[in-house]
Formats: structure tokens, sequence, C-alpha cells
């Protein structure tokens, strides 16, 4: 079904028909014509407060171990024997929706959508999961050690529904599904955030550079 001819159904027709049969009017994340808005302009436009927006009927998916990432520095171990040290590691996990959209902790579209799950589930969602701590890592002669870690991550799916004083892009009411995935508190379905320590051989390159000034013969680390 389009978005003009979902539409042209009216308003309180639409209104219903999202209510109780699910029906949902797709916004493209490219506008098709001058009097059909982006989903990013219906977003932006729930976030500025210019459209009353609401999350409607939450649907929360099952939790997943996300990808992992280097989370700290890397150390190199330009010595003949095992080096081990201290490495702080910090992480910040975010929430996207559906067409990449970063859903920012503090701004609206991450308040409305806490406040639906909450009202549903019984418990918070939320869009940002920042986490530090340090750890002794042991590298290898010839090698590069760093830390990694995986969030448990979780998706939300929705229908949001705009509701605007006077008509915008010809119409009171605008609605669209999304989908939006973030961090999940541990634990979360049986499922737990993960850290490790990981190490590779050096590159030829990086073995070379091991003989130049102070590198030579000992540890030392690298930012990220």
């Amino acid at each position: 079904m389009t978005m003009s001819h979902a539409l042209s159904r009216g308003v309180r027709a639409l209104a219903v028909a999202a209510a109780t049969s699910g029906v949902l009017v797709a916004a493209t994340s490219t506008a098709v014509a001058d009097d059909q808005p982006t989903r990013e302009l219906l977003a932006a436009d729930c976030e500025s407060g210019v459209g009353k927006c609401s999350f409607n009927d939450p649907k929360l998916g099952e939790a997943y171990l996300g990808e992992f990432r280097q989370v700290s520095d890397s150390l190199y171990n330009c010595s003949t024997s095992a080096a081990t040290q201290s490495m702080t590691w910090t992480d910040s996990v975010g929430s996207t929706d559906s067409v990449g959209v970063s859903v920012t902790a503090g701004g609206k579209i991450a308040g409305i959508v806490d406040l639906s799950v909450t009202a549903t589930y019984n418990h918070t969602w939320t869009s940002t999961h920042t986490e530090s701590s340090s750890l002794n890592m042991t590298v290898q002669p010839g090698e590069v050690g760093w830390i990694s870690r995986a969030q448990v991550m979780q998706q939300v799916s929705g229908t949001w529904q705009t509701h605007y004083d006077s008509p915008k892009w010809g119409h009171y009411y605008w609605f669209w599904g999304d989908t939006i995935t973030g961090p999940a508190k541990n634990g979360t379905d049986g499922k737990s955030n993960a850290v490790v320590v990981k190490s590779r051989k050096m590159t030829a390159a990086e073995k070379n550079s091991c003989s130049a000034g102070s590198k030579a013969g000992r540890a030392f680390v690298k930012q990220r």
C-alpha cells in the first residue's frame, strides 16, 4: 500500500486502520513527491516537537550479542619475552533506527520510545550504554594485542504516529513503521556482555618498525 493511497481514505479511517489492523504507512527515505515527507523529515519534527508524536505498539525482539569491537589501545611487543600490561578500555554503544539514523540519549525520540516500552513492558529502555574498566593483557613477542568488547543488543519495533495542529504535507496525521536497534541490559534473555583479549602477529612493516628508535627491544602502546 502506498502512502498517498492510504492517506486518501481519510485521516480518521487511517488512524483506526493503523490501530486495529496493523496497516502501516511506510515513508521512504527519499521523497517521491513534493507533498510526501521523508521518514527523516517526520522524525525531525518529532525530535523538535513540531509534530506531536507517539511510538505505538512496541514489540521487543530477542536479545543477542552484538559484534566485537576494539575498545582499548594496542600493545605492540617488540621484545623477546612476553609483555604484560594493564590496559584501560572504554566502550560506548548507541542506538540507530531502521534507516541508520542515530537515536541519541536525552532526545525526544529516545524519550518517546522509552515511555512506550516502559508502559508496555514495565521496564525502561535506554538508547546508549557506556562502560569502562581495565584488564591485564599479556602479549607474546612479535605480536599485537588489544581488548575487544561485545554488547548485548535488542531491537524494538513499532509504529510512529505524528499529529500536526495544522495540516502538513496535506494531512494532520502521518504514520510509519520503524525498528530501533540499541543496547540491552546485561543478562537480557540470558545473553551476557563479553570482554576478551585478542592478538595477532605483527605485519612485516610493523616488525621492521620495532628496530627503529625507542621501540627496539620493548613493548609500547599505540592509541587506537
